[in-house]
């Protein structure tokens, strides 16, 4: 059997924008410019939607920041929509470092820390989810941690149909983009077909981020005190 032996298939953002089109039963020679500047927005205000459901794995990145005595905050990348996972380096007796994880606040918690200003080995982290969003810790930093690192759900790149440009999006995401681009764009040009096409959105968002998991076992430990002696 003959095959091809590649694994490039990806499209540019226009191409798949005429296959979404195409969906909704507009061909490619009545596209004209309005047309794409629709459909520009539309491709970005889906990756919107689809950042408000994430975690998507194909977005996170491990980020490493130095950190400072004293300095309890420091500012986050703003294309950041959630922390996932954050943790300290810290100095062993011996010269090495241990990595240790880092666990969250929310604003209420943060907010009952009696002491805010007292230095030690941070513990825990309150991400403030600001247009610039920022990382408080506590205990404030004490010298003993050189960097802390925390993996971070960001928003998917902008998709630019201009430049035959590529979208962001990995192979096993590229039909629920179309899928999900062709139901926006039912809305504005052939509304008897919107429900169709948003049947066909879901179907395609589920499978892709069914597959988009960590395929790992769950543990459940009851008590961790011992973890920060």
């Amino acid at each position: 059997m003959a095959t091809s032996q590649t694994f490039s298939y990806l499209p540019t953002s226009g191409e798949l924008v005429l296959t979404a089109y195409s969906r909704i039963q507009i061909r490619r020679s009545e596209i004209i410019n309005e047309h794409l500047q629709n459909a520009g927005n539309e491709c970005n205000l889906l990756q919107v939607t689809w950042a408000n459901l994430g975690p998507i794995l194909f977005t996170v990145d491990l980020q490493t920041v130095n950190l400072v005595q004293g300095q309890a905050t420091y500012s986050v990348p703003a294309n950041t929509v959630m922390v996932n996972d954050l943790y300290m380096s810290v100095l062993n007796g011996d010269g090495t470092n241990s990595d240790r994880i880092t666990w969250p606040l929310s604003r209420t918690e943060y907010a009952s820390v009696p002491n805010k200003s007292q230095q030690g080995s941070p513990t825990s982290f309150w991400f403030d989810r600001l247009a610039s969003p920022t990382l408080t810790f506590w205990p404030v930093p004490d010298g003993n941690n050189p960097t802390f690192s925390y993996y971070r759900f960001a928003f998917i790149q902008d998709a630019v149909l201009a430049g035959a440009l590529n979208p962001a999006i990995p192979y096993l995401w590229l039909d629920a983009w179309v899928a999900g681009l062709a139901h926006r764009l039912a809305i504005h040009y052939r509304p008897e077909l919107e429900a169709a096409r948003e049947a066909t959105a879901i179907k395609a968002y589920n499978v892709a981020s069914t597959q988009g998991t960590e395929n790992v076992l769950l543990y459940i430990t009851p008590q961790t005190q011992s973890y920060w002696r």
